[in-house]
């Protein structure tokens, strides 16, 4: 097993820019997929990024594309979502989740993925 755990969210406003960790425990990082999905109140669990095992591939949705990276450094055990031109839209919880199907790249649907943090807030100020 895994565990997870998100830091790096925060108040902000319009148009700001904040820096998302994910810290993971074990010694198979490596052999995850990692994810960022985010859900605000009353809303289902929408996917944000995603990454392959070793960072050569990436994923975005629609909604963050151009304004998001997502990146990761295996020897620290560490996933990232650099979020820039924040916009009041993109006020959430934001997770990390990791995914061990070897088979798969990358997802972006929840139910695929075994391991999820706590969560971080992120919000966006109008």
């Amino acid at each position: 097993q895994v565990q997870l755990v998100e830091s790096g969210g925060g108040l902000v406003q319009t148009g700001g820019s904040l820096r998302l960790s994910c810290a993971a425990s074990g010694r198979t990082f490596s052999s995850y997929s990692m994810g960022w999905f985010r859900q605000a109140p009353g809303k289902e669990r929408e996917f944000v990024a995603a990454i392959s095992r070793g960072g050569g591939s990436t994923d975005y949705a629609d909604s963050v594309k151009g304004r998001f990276t997502i990146s990761r450094d295996n020897a620290k055990n560490t996933v990232y979502l650099q979020m820039n031109s924040l916009k009041f839209e993109d006020t959430a919880v934001y997770y990390c989740a990791a995914d061990p199907t070897y088979s798969r790249i990358y997802s972006n649907t929840p139910a695929e993925y075994d391991y999820w943090g706590q969560g971080t807030q992120v919000t966006v100020s109008s």
